[in-house]
């Protein structure tokens, strides 16, 4: 897949993995789409900084215009898709506009549903959003957070060439309980899992 400043407007590619199709998401995915991160939102709050209440008192309107956002680019939401079409995982590219900092992206709504895990689904979403960010050309590296104590999470992005270069304490409250997030970093020019899988 490739993605210019300039939005490619060809058709997305696609890629299967253990009968698990992955594609970029539009706004024809609106409903199947607010409905997996709402579920998710509600099943692992402490993994967003987003809560259950705030994204479900908002219309389907803001869901479209963030997949419309989305499919414009630069950047990108790719959703995974189980052999009976059902959204199973989803994971996003987000780019700058500013030029300054147009050279990183940031990776963002991870989630894999939980009757989908351990099928690789969410390595297939990471490498997904770093082989985007290479293809994107202008990209150098690409940033996320994950949850402190979440440490799945943490052991799947470094195992897709991630490292933590910081940590922020209490990121976020969840129900008044305070959550750090450790922040890492993929460099796309020469190291991570974009050089390679």
């Amino acid at each position: 897949m490739s993605v210019s400043a300039e939005h490619d407007r060809r058709p997305a590619a696609h890629s299967v993995v253990r009968s698990v199709l992955l594609r970029r998401l539009g706004v024809a995915d609106a409903e199947p789409y607010r409905a997996f991160r709402l579920a998710a939102l509600r099943e692992t709050p402490s993994a967003f900084t987003s809560s259950h209440a705030e994204e479900a008192g908002k219309p389907l309107s803001a869901t479209l215009r963030r997949l419309a956002g989305a499919e414009d680019g630069p950047g990108a939401l790719i959703g995974a898709f189980d052999g009976s079409g059902a959204l199973v995982g989803t994971a996003g590219l987000k780019v700058p506009r500013r030029s300054q900092e147009r050279h990183k992206g940031t990776l963002y709504g991870m989630a894999v549903a939980r009757g989908a895990g351990g099928r690789g689904i969410g390595r297939a979403l990471v490498r997904e959003v770093l082989r985007t960010a290479a293809d994107d050309g202008r990209l150098r590296q690409v940033l996320l957070t994950v949850s402190e104590g979440n440490e799945p999470a943490l052991r799947l992005y470094t195992a897709c060439g991630f490292e933590v270069w910081g940590r922020e304490p209490r990121a976020v409250l969840v129900e008044g309980r305070a959550v750090a997030k450790l922040h890492l970093a993929c460099l796309l020019d020469g190291e991570g899992a974009a050089a390679g899988d």
